[in-house]
């Protein structure tokens, strides 16, 4: 499949080195992902059996130094999550899980001995990892998290529940985020400890061949050793968010671009009035406004994976590009599906699926409405959100 869409040479912008490992990971994707990901998703399926491949290629934890991780840019790291999710979100809403929330916030937050048991079985995917913040009546406000854990001895004790956390149903390992009497803390939780449950959310009209759950912990009783030492208070999970954030960037570009490209490729075979779709001036004009949108998309993301680089971006630019490119995504994917017309419902063809993936792309790691309003207050010093 060409890259029609690149009408500004973006790649020559690019290291070899960075162009090489989009590359092996697009090659990965159109080997391993898009001949199979019609039917995870209709089946509902996460493809436990590829995380082995993603571990080989160095996607988990890829941006974490040391403990086995790869140590790669963040330029890399968005590469990578572009070329994931034009396979398809689930599959780099993975990597993104497991590296950029649970093990970023082991890598940031832990203590040595959690670091030196826990990163290294994960970058080599023996151990999932899940990422536990958002509650049934907390997800844009987290600072309203009920669960709580409380002081028994030297014992940490954890009540409470969690809802959409991806991968816990078959996590090996939980970051829980709750309140303490000393502010919000982060703890390691193995998930085979008693009173730890965590139920797959079905059925799902979007993130199918993705593992989204609720968690219950009834009287998690955990060692002192258990608690991350180096988060307290919010920030420690909004560090986390902020890497995930900065992949979602890149992956909603991704999603786009595939979908693009199919509409493109099918366009120009499907004849209406005994000439091609692409021949036609509306679909011309649709074909060029979407890859203006794309092209414009992934130079913001190189942008801010530059300043990410070289340790100056900023959280408010984070919203700009997760505003900003998961807006142009879903409409681009709703677009495509158009030129597709009635056969564009069907899971022969891409577009629709993104676009119901990025329905829950858009939603999580901050809503549009909450990074608006956090540009809102970069730009009048006033924060609305209350």
């Amino acid at each position: 499949m060409s890259l029609d869409y690149d009408l500004i040479s973006f790649e020559s912008l690019l290291t070899e080195e960075e162009r090489l490992l989009q590359k092996n990971v697009r090659s990965f994707v159109d080997s391993a992902i898009k001949p199979n990901i019609a039917g995870w998703y209709e089946d509902a399926v996460f493809p436990l059996e590829i995380v082995p491949e993603m571990a080989k290629l160095g996607l988990l934890g890829m941006h974490l130094k040391g403990y086995g991780c790869a140590g790669r840019s963040a330029v890399e790291y968005g590469l990578a999550g572009a070329e994931l999710e034009a396979g398809d979100s689930g599959l780099r809403t993975f990597v993104s899980v497991q590296g950029s929330l649970a093990m970023s916030a082991i890598y940031k937050h832990g203590s040595e001995e959690q670091k030196k048991e826990w990163l290294p079985q994960m970058a080599a995917g023996e151990a999932i990892g899940c990422f536990g913040l958002t509650e049934p009546t907390a997800g844009s406000d987290p600072a309203g998290m009920k669960t709580f854990a409380r002081r028994d001895g030297d014992d940490w004790v954890i009540n409470g529940a969690k809802r959409w956390i991806g991968l816990a149903s078959v996590a090996k390992v939980a970051v829980i985020w709750a309140q303490t009497d000393d502010g919000v803390r982060g703890f390691v939780v193995p998930t085979d400890t008693a009173g730890f449950t965590a139920t797959p959310i079905e059925p799902k009209l979007s993130m199918r061949a993705s593992i989204q759950c609720d968690i219950e912990l009834t009287d998690v009783r955990l060692p002192a050793d258990a608690l991350l030492p180096n988060a307290k208070g919010l920030r420690g999970p909004f560090e986390c968010l902020n890497e995930a954030r900065y992949g979602i960037i890149w992956g909603s570009m991704g999603a786009a671009r595939d979908a693009w490209q199919v509409a493109v490729d099918y366009s120009k075979e499907r004849l209406q009035f005994d000439k091609p779709l692409a021949g036609y001036q509306l679909t011309q004009e649709k074909l060029v406004n979407m890859a203006l949108e794309i092209n414009k998309g992934f130079l913001l993301a190189l942008h801010l994976g530059r300043l990410k680089d070289a340790g100056q971006l900023q959280p408010h630019q984070i919203s700009v590009g997760k505003l900003n490119n998961c807006r142009e995504a879903i409409e681009i994917a709703r677009e495509c599906r158009s030129i597709l017309g009635g056969n564009g419902i069907t899971l022969d063809y891409s577009p629709l699926r993104h676009a119901n993936n990025l329905e829950s792309v858009r939603t999580y790691e901050g809503t549009d409405e909450v990074h608006t309003l956090v540009l809102g207050n970069k730009i009048t010093g006033i924060p609305a959100f209350r």
